[in-house]
This record gives C-alpha cells, sequence and structure tokens, in this order.
C-alpha cells in the first residue's frame, strides 16, 4: 500500500526559526510537502527562504493564521495533515509597547489553527476522520512561559507557568489552549518549549544581531541594567533538530523542552562577540568592547532563564550539537558575510 503524504502547514514559516526549519526538513523529507503561511510582518522574509523556493513540494502563501475562511481553505484545497505552528509574535519590547497585536496573533491565531483542524482532522472528540489518522499539531512555544528562575534551578516540563509579560502570557495562553485541544477533543498535539535561539537568519531586533550590527555600524551596543541577566543560548539548527525529533516520535500529548546548555549573561554574550569581531575584523583602533553601554532595564525583565532538557535527550534521543563557542562561530561567519 502507498504511504500517505505527508502535508504540513508550517505557520510563520519565512521567520528565523521556522526558515531554517523548512530549509532542514526538505534537505531530509524531500518528499513531503509544506505549505508555508506567513503574513510577512516585519520579521518575516522570504529572503530566508532562497534555498527551497524551487522545491517542487514547497508552496508559499501569504497569509494571517487569524484569517478562518484563509485557513479553512488551505486545510480543504491542500488537505492538511499536520501543523507545525511557529507563527507568532515574539519581541518582549514590543509586546510592553503594544500587548493587544501579541493577544491577537499568538492566542487568537492558535486557537483559529486547533479548531480548524480538528473540524478538518476529526468526526467527534477522539475519532478522527480515516484519512486524517495520525495527523499532528505541534505548538511551538518558547521557555519563556514558566516566568523567572533564581540564581540555582532549572525549567522542567512541570515548571508551573508564570510568565511576566504580555508576550510570554501570549505564548502561555496558547500552549493552554493546545492542551484543551488535547484533553478536550482528543487532538493528537505535542508542545515543545525552547530556549533562547540565536544563529543565521535571525532579525536585526533581537540580541545578538543588535550587537553584531551596532558594533559594525560604530554605534553604541545596548545592554539592558546591570547586563546580568542570563539566557540559555541554543544553536538554531540544534532547534530544528529537536522539532524534528518531537513532531516524528514526541508522544501525544506531551511537552518537551529543548535547551543548549549555554547558560550566558548578556554582557558575557557582548563581550564574547567583541572579542571575536576584534580577531576577525578589527576596528583601526581599540575594542568594539569600548562600544558597549549600558541603558535603562526593560520593564519585568525575568533574571534568568535555564532548561532541563532531560526529557527530550533521554527519551528521543536528542543532544545539541553545537555548544555557544562553535554556534557563535557559524553564526558571526554568517553576519559578516551578509551583513549590509
Amino acid at each position: 500500500m502507498k504511504e500517505k503524504e505527508e502535508i504540513i502547514l508550517v505557520t510563520g514559516g519565512a521567520g528565523f526559526i521556522g526558515s531554517n526549519f523548512i530549509e532542514y526538513y526538505l534537505a531530509i523529507y524531500p518528499d513531503s510537502r509544506i505549505i508555508n503561511l506567513d503574513l510577512l510582518t516585519y520579521a518575516g522574509n522570504l529572503e530566508n527562504l532562497r534555498v527551497v523556493e524551487e522545491h517542487p513540494k514547497y508552496t508559499f502563501i501569504k497569509g494571517d493564521i487569524c484569517n478562518r475562511d484563509l485557513v479553512s481553505k488551505i486545510f480543504k484545497d491542500f488537505k492538511i495533515n499536520a501543523v507545525i505552528n511557529f507563527a507568532a509574535e515574539s519581541h518582549v519590547d514590543n509586546s510592553i509597547h503594544d500587548p493587544e497585536v501579541f493577544i491577537r496573533t499568538n492566542v487568537n491565531g492558535t486557537f483559529n489553527l486547533l479548531d480548524i483542524a480538528y473540524k478538518s482532522w476529526m468526526e467527534e472528540p477522539f475519532r478522527y476522520k480515516k484519512e486524517f489518522e495520525g495527523s499532528r499539531f505541534h505548538q511551538i512555544s518558547t521557555d519563556e512561559v514558566y516566568g523567572s528562575l533564581g540564581e540555582t534551578g532549572l525549567f522542567t516540563e512541570t515548571t508551573p507557568y508564570a510568565p511576566n509579560s504580555p508576550y510570554s502570557a501570549s505564548k502561555a495562553s496558547a500552549d493552554m489552549l493546545v492542551r484543551s485541544y488535547h484533553h478536550t477533543y482528543g487532538l493528537d498535539t505535542l508542545i515543545t518549549n525552547c530556549s533562547n535561539n540565536y544563529g543565521p537568519k535571525q532579525h536585526d531586533e533581537k540580541l545578538i544581531p543588535t550587537i553584531i550590527r551596532k558594533a559594525l555600524s560604530g554605534e553604541k551596543i545596548p545592554i539592558y541594567g546591570d547586563g546580568k541577566n542570563v539566557r540559555d543560548w541554543l544553536f538554531v539548527q540544534d532547534h530544528c533538530r529537536a522539532i524534528n525529533l518531537a513532531f516524528k516520535k514526541g508522544l501525544s500529548g506531551e511537552v518537551y523542552n529543548v535547551g543548549g546548555d549555554g547558560e550566558k549573561n548578556n554582557i558575557g554574550i557582548a563581550n564574547i562577540i567583541c572579542e571575536h569581531l576584534d580577531a576577525k575584523k578589527p576596528k583601526t583602533s581599540g575594542s568594539y568592547k569600548e562600544q558597549i553601554e549600558f541603558v535603562k532595564d526593560r520593564p519585568g525583565h525575568d533574571r534568568r532563564y535555564a532548561i532541563d532538557a532531560s526529557k527530550i535527550k533521554t527519551e528521543l534521543g536528542w543532544k545539541p550539537e553545537e555548544d555557544f563557542e562553535t554556534g557563535i562561530e557559524k553564526t558571526l561567519k554568517w553576519y559578516l558575510t551578509n551583513f549590509k
């Protein structure tokens, strides 16, 4: 019997993580069909997808996950049998200034996708239509839903949600909706909560691209507060491998945390990048570190995030291939090639 074709709706696939994932996934599974739905807001860029734009199994559709008629038509026309939801407003500063758009996209948009998936794939709660058996909804989420850690401890899959920004609250809300569709309707769902990603194609607004961009343009490099806020840094390709493993092998209804075992504080990140740039593209005089300046802290700035990724390591056999030193080398190589 011919195996059923995998037809995945990837939302937000023109963004940083989504575009890296699509490129990665089609290289491994060239017979899988990917429909990329992206509104191309400021963080989405089709340049990120140049390498796959001519792929026979890749289709791009410009559109909004909140547009119910459009999403329903895509499910019907393409016979979508899997969803990987990357689509999200994701910048904490922007969520502080304009929280409404975060609620619309991250909460209402996720609900829209879930509800259409349920009504497209299932006859009734806990009974899939025969042609859609095995269809799965994979929610890409963040460690920020867990709130802030003290100097010790790690986030696990059982850590209570305690979001502290409008962004993380909107992602926590979306995760709760995903959970509810699994427990109420029997939808095959999965949630992965990742730590801070970095790597090629990341939008300029994020910390590492900002440090690189400001350094090379001779501007001040802004670091919030005292620079001691700690994040667990995950190279984007390692995250793509984790998403693939969870999507293919993860248990229905489960949550998997994905972290890079790379805790660094913000001032440490800035110093490391400046040292690399001093060696790779030295200034005429002095060090890039001289451009670092501390600026007023972000309201409600979480002090520390760190992920315990032992579940996905033990159960699915994943581990990061890059540590921060090797990952930042690859990241800097890309930015030095592509920075204009």
